[in-house]
């Protein structure tokens, strides 16, 4: 538990820092990197994070991506035929998943009561892996972000960002958060 606690203390620490408002959208995503075994366990603790935020005088939106990939299979006509053909999915995941996941970000981020001073929160990277990449989504959905937008993202980061530990990785703007004060991987 104590590498969530350090995990909430570096993230308050930042949060708490004034926030420049020319930042691009980019620069305006932390990362919270965590190792992927303390997902439950985090998520637990997410409470704190919020408290962290709230400490700091900035509002705090939630965005759960955890059945994001659900969701959008429940929507397309032809699923059952997807389930019997799994290989037929590729091309049409590519092609409209990612921005689905946009989608229900950018709700998130433009949503009634999110301002310049909000934290909006994504949980459930984790469900993303193997569907459609981080860094594209994010892309995606920079010019939307008002305020700032916080990924809770299990897997790595060493000047790469890596989900659930992957080989292929990704260099992006974004703030690391990880359990080390002084910014490295634990």
């Amino acid at each position: 538990m104590a590498r969530i606690e350090d995990l909430v203390e570096n993230y308050g620490r930042h949060i708490a820092t004034p926030w420049q408002r020319t930042v691009a959208g980019a620069q305006r995503v932390i990362m919270i990197v965590y190792d992927k075994e303390l997902e439950r366990s985090l998520r637990t603790r997410k409470a704190a994070f919020e408290m962290a935020t709230t400490a700091a005088n900035h509002d705090w939106q939630e965005v759960d991506l955890t059945n994001v990939f659900a969701d959008w299979m429940a929507n397309d006509d032809y699923r059952a035929e997807y389930f019997a053909s799994p290989e037929d999915l590729r091309l049409k995941l590519d092609a409209e998943f990612p921005d689905f996941v946009a989608g229900r970000l950018r709700g998130a981020l433009s949503g009634s009561g999110v301002t310049e001073n909000t934290v909006v929160a994504a949980f459930g990277a984790g469900s993303l892996f193997g569907l459609a990449r981080v860094s594209q989504i994010l892309r995606t959905i920079e010019r939307d972000i008002r305020g700032r937008l916080v990924v809770f993202f299990p897997g790595h980061f060493d000047r790469n960002y890596r989900l659930l530990d992957a080989r292929d990785g990704w260099n992006y703007l974004a703030v690391p958060i990880t359990a080390r004060s002084d910014g490295g991987y634990a």
